[in-house]
């Protein structure tokens, strides 16, 4: 059923839909989401830092190589 939202006094005259719960809300309701930076997300309930959805942060990998070999020349210049 659809719901008047009131955004008089506000600083943005829109309404925004939360990525997260899918509900309408007015433009000034919503963040940044601390996860995804491209989601906008209603401050009251989805943008709590306890959010089940949050990932961990990703760990750097070691990609060095083991025992490398030494650079030479593929081609021996004539003498």
């Amino acid at each position: 059923m659809p719901r008047y939202l009131d955004t008089r006094g506000r600083a943005h005259l829109s309404i925004a839909i939360c990525d997260r719960c899918k509900k309408k809300r007015a433009y000034d309701d919503l963040v940044s989401d601390l996860n995804t930076p491209g989601l906008r997300v209603c401050k009251e309930t989805c943008a709590d830092l306890y959010d089940p959805w949050r990932l961990p942060a990703r760990e750097t990998e070691d990609i060095t190589l083991d025992h490398p070999r030494p650079d030479e020349p593929l081609v021996v210049p004539a003498p």
